[in-house]
């Protein structure tokens, strides 16, 4: 079997939970990357902050679907939290803020979903 095969594999059987750490893990690298990179390259910077601002996008959508199983505080608290990233991300893209908070809020929700792994 190929690494590719098993990494499909591997992906359709991790639960919802895990796959969210995951991708969350992936667009933090790739957000502390580009923090650590000088010079910063601007386009590499714009479409890893927009991968960050999609994903959350994304999950503020799931939020707002009245069959979403998240308590409503929860649930409005993500979108909260997505309309403050797509803001914050806005003003990095203009260099009016730094990407650092838009890090440190992905590694807490990071936390969170494995506190709740390990929980279960």
């Amino acid at each position: 079997m190929s690494v590719q095969s098993y990494q499909k594999i591997a992906e359709r059987a991790e639960n919802p939970r895990d796959m969210e750490y995951r991708l969350f893990g992936q667009v933090t690298r790739a957000l502390m990357e580009v923090a650590a990179s000088n010079p910063v390259d601007p386009q590499k910077q714009v479409d890893i902050l927009d991968w960050n601002r999609r994903i959350w996008s994304v999950l503020a959508n799931a939020c707002s679907d009245s069959e979403n199983r998240l308590p409503d505080t929860l649930r409005a608290q993500i979108i909260s939290l997505s309309l403050w990233v797509s803001r914050h991300t806005t003003a990095v893209i203009l260099k009016e803020e730094a990407i650092e908070p838009l890090i440190e809020i992905n590694r807490i929700i990071m936390q969170g979903l494995a506190a709740q792994a390990e929980a279960l």
